[in-house]
């Protein structure tokens, strides 16, 4: 099986930095794109950041120019570093895996359990 582990969620004030981690471990051969969510209370999931397995990124533009994604394939880590935090960015923090656990295994979405992230004053 797959697990991914998420760290480094907390308390913030605005203006503050948070850097998250997700460690994904288990039977993997691949691992393809990984990714941020985040879904604030009453609200719906969203796409925080994404980066592929060569490194090319994209970002929501609510975030743009703040968070930063970064990975290390040789840990089968992803990051995400927050900078210039707002109280709207509060939510639960979620990260996400495209991985084949065989050559020829279909593909699986994989997800953490989540991280608190709480911007305020």
């Amino acid at each position: 099986q797959v697990q991914l582990v998420e760290s480094g969620g907390g308390l913030v004030q605005p203006g503050g930095s948070l850097r998250l981690s997700c460690a994904a471990s288990g039977s993997i051969w691949r691992i393809d794109a990984m990714g941020w969510y985040r879904r604030a209370p009453g609200n719906q999931r969203e796409l925080v950041a994404v980066i592929t397995s060569i490194g090319s990124t994209n970002y929501a533009d609510s975030v743009k120019g703040r968070f930063t994604i970064s990975r290390d394939n040789a840990k089968n880590t992803v990051y995400l570093q927050m900078n210039s935090l707002k109280p709207e960015d509060t939510a639960v923090y979620y990260c996400n895996g495209m991985i084949r656990q065989t050559p020829v295994s279909v593909r699986g979405d994989y997800w953490g359990q989540g991280t608190q992230v709480t911007v305020s004053s």
